[in-house]
């Protein structure tokens, strides 16, 4: 299990958090630097294939490695929230779906989320009226 939860951590920092970056750090670039739609649009395309990955190969158990939340978990929950704010799931990827929902439900993330409510405006690309 400790190899499928490291493998499932860096996969969340690398190919869902790392691709929900692009698209923000290239709105708040100062005015008149170069943009890179390219690269946006690239990531876009990217952080989808991601979550398909993930809604193929998501197991069977609550959290990401299983039964037991874990460290998958936790680079799971921030990387989840702000892509999908970014990149929306959608209801074509139901078991991705649940399992954002159970990880912005779990105590300690339901807190984070609730506790940064009223920073939310901050988010570059504008949050959504949900979560």
């Amino acid at each position: 299990m400790g190899r499928q939860v490291r493998f499932l951590d860096r996969f969340f920092d690398l190919y869902v958090m790392g691709n929900m970056q692009r698209p923000v750090s290239d709105i708040i670039r100062p005015e008149g630097a170069n943009r890179d739609p390219y690269g946006v649009q690239k990531s876009r395309k990217d952080l989808l294939t991601a979550y398909d990955w993930l809604e193929a190969n998501l197991g069977d158990g609550p959290w990401a490695a299983g039964d037991s939340f874990t460290m998958a978990d936790c680079a799971a929950a921030p990387s989840l929230f702000y892509a999908d704010w970014v990149e929306e799931i959608g209801p074509d990827r139901p078991r991705l779906s649940a399992y954002r929902s159970r990880l912005l439900a779990h105590p300690v993330v339901a807190r984070a989320v609730d506790e940064g409510r009223p920073y939310r405006h901050y988010f570059p690309l504008g949050a959504p009226d949900r979560d």
